[in-house]
């Protein structure tokens, strides 16, 4: 594409700013009540619906916020100053009114819903305006705050719906969330090339610092994960532990988005769920064994 040309869009600049795309990550908050089977409880299910819608709200409002603050940095990056904020197809002043009632909405309510799910919000809010601020320019404390931002969706499921959260899946939300920054920087280094410039974080990282994290936490969370699978193996239907059986699609799934990053095609972690049709097959078929497994041997309580 031309560096002169611009895509356009029939969709209104102020919901492209806030990146609905990008909201498939706010599924994360699924994550603990699917895990303890407690899903389509409805008291459940109605709290991790606000949750997301929340988590939709505040994404949103951080996202334009972070947009305000990079605007001129953003207009170098081949991809970036198409956003509507450094296309100036949004006035700044308008999309700080738009981030401060995203904000507010959200928070209230996260508030509304639960308590600590409001406090979650803050937590979550507070961070990434610490990393728009100055927080990104610090080499490991900025991969530490963006993975965060996927571990605090993962958690804010679990307090929405008052469901106790066990050691491993802290431990799987939390190198899950490191495996994919690490590997979205990665692929960014890749991808960009000459043009790493656009985004100063790459400049404190080598490929092979970025390759040695990701490569780490992918090992982590596969070891986690499975540590948890056998740990909970409760026989379902046939009397098969679908639990251990979910390791295989699961590790198939890890190595796919593995890949990924491998290539230089995981700078945008919703782009490659989305587009990836083997890494929807593994994630599919892993998501029917685990629903046979908490559903079935009804794990329950505490995941």
């Amino acid at each position: 594409m031309s560096d002169q040309v611009r895509p356009s869009s029939r969709v209104p600049a102020a919901i492209r700013a806030v990146r609905p795309h990008q909201w498939i990550k706010n599924v994360l908050v699924l994550s603990a009540p699917l895990a303890a089977g407690r899903l389509f409880e409805p008291a459940i299910l109605g709290a991790s619906a606000l949750a997301f819608v929340a988590f939709c709200l505040i994404s949103g409002s951080v996202y334009l916020i972070n947009d305000i603050r990079d605007v001129e940095e953003d207009r170098l990056h081949p991809k970036k100053r198409f956003r509507p904020i450094p296309a100036g197809e949004l006035a700044v002043g308008t999309a700080w009114v738009l981030a401060a009632v995203l904000g507010v909405v959200g928070l209230a309510i996260g508030f509304l819903t639960a308590v600590p799910l409001g406090a979650t919000l803050i937590i979550y809010l507070l961070l990434q305006i610490s990393y728009s601020v100055f927080l990104k320019h610090q080499p490991v404390i900025d991969l530490a705050v963006v993975a965060s931002g996927f571990l605090l969706r993962a958690i804010a499921g679990g307090v929405a719906g008052s469901i106790g959260l066990s050691q491993w899946f802290l431990l799987v939300a939390s190198f899950g969330s490191l495996f994919m920054v690490a590997g979205k920087r990665y692929s960014e280094m890749l991808s960009l090339g000459a043009d790493a410039g656009t985004r100063k974080s790459l400049a404190s990282y080598t490929d092979t610092y970025l390759r040695f994290a990701w490569m780490l936490s992918a090992a982590m969370v596969l070891i986690s994960y499975s540590l948890w699978a056998f740990d909970n193996i409760h026989r379902g239907p046939f009397g098969i532990g679908w639990t251990a059986i979910s390791i295989a699609p699961f590790t198939l799934g890890l190595l796919q988005y593995a890949r990924e990053i491998d290539i230089g095609e995981a700078g945008e972690p919703e782009d490659v769920v989305l587009r990836d049709r083997v890494l929807q097959m593994f994630g599919l078929l892993w998501l029917i064994i685990i629903c046979v497994a908490v559903f079935g041997g009804k794990l329950g309580g505490e995941l």
